[in-house]
């Protein structure tokens, strides 16, 4: 059986990322597939068995749900099996603010669990996240055998990550003192993006299992550009996806 994957970036250039990773494990060179509403998956294919698609799928929550439920839509309509899961595993990747120590400058960090980092509402109590407003949830967590396969798999290559939440948010941290609220909220956080929980509940509405792949360019606190990391980051994205291109991808389907 082919396992189907599904890696969703913000921007271009993590996708060009994510499929140089995957280039030396493909069989192909990578098929161009059209979605509806403008979008495309780049198809790479490991013979039979393993089928990943990358999209390009928008900066922020709202932008990348929509792009991915449009893909998993589009792959439940066309995969022929209607009784299966539209993919095995869908994986938020790319570049991310890291919480230090926890999570320095080019290393990876793999989701224990994405979490809504800002959504709920402010009191004069302090935050309250949007469970406590009984309006829904604002955590996903990811299976702990997922990721210790993914995290082992990491590790024998010689990359080592952090598994622990990793946070989204809708406006990047950019200061010190929203930096300690975040952290004091949310203990044991290791990264922050803008797209993880956006992935997550359009993979869950089709229950396919869903993982957080991040990449650390930057420090979460003060913006200082010349510190970042970008291209280092990147490569590290590069690296851990041909690492897992070899391993958890072609293995037995997540559950």
């Amino acid at each position: 059986m082919v396992h189907r994957i599904l890696i969703v970036t913000a921007v271009a250039a993590e996708a060009d990322s994510v499929s140089a990773g995957l280039a030396p494990v493909a069989t192909a060179a990578p098929e161009h597939v059209p979605l509806p509403g403008g979008l495309a998956l780049r198809r790479h294919a490991d013979g039979d068995r393993a089928r990943v698609d990358v999209l390009v799928g928008g900066v922020g929550p709202a932008s990348v749900a929509a792009a991915t439920g449009t893909a998993l839509a589009y792959a439940s309509l066309t995969g022929g099996a209607p009784e299966r899961r539209p993919y095995d595993l869908v994986v938020s990747a790319g570049i991310a603010g890291g919480f230090q120590p926890t999570a320095p400058l080019g290393s990876l960090v793999v989701s224990s669990a994405i979490v809504a980092a800002d959504l709920g509402a402010e009191t004069p109590d302090g935050y309250l996240a949007v469970e406590e407003l009984g309006f829904g949830r604002s955590v996903h967590p990811v299976s702990g055998e997922l990721t210790g396969r993914i995290a082992a798999a990491l590790a024998a290559g010689g990359v080592p990550c952090a598994v622990a939440p990793v946070l989204t948010v809708s406006t990047v941290t950019g200061g010190a003192r929203r930096a300690a609220e975040l952290t004091e909220r949310h203990p044991g956080a290791a990264a922050e993006a803008m797209e993880g929980f956006g992935v997550a509940e359009a993979a869950a509405g089709y229950g396919v299992p869903v993982v957080e792949l991040r990449a650390v360019s930057n420090a979460v606190g003060p913006r200082d550009r010349a510190a970042w990391r970008i291209g280092d980051a990147l490569d590290a994205l590069r690296r851990g996806v041909l690492l897992l291109g070899r391993t958890v991808f072609v293995e037995a389907p997540c559950t």
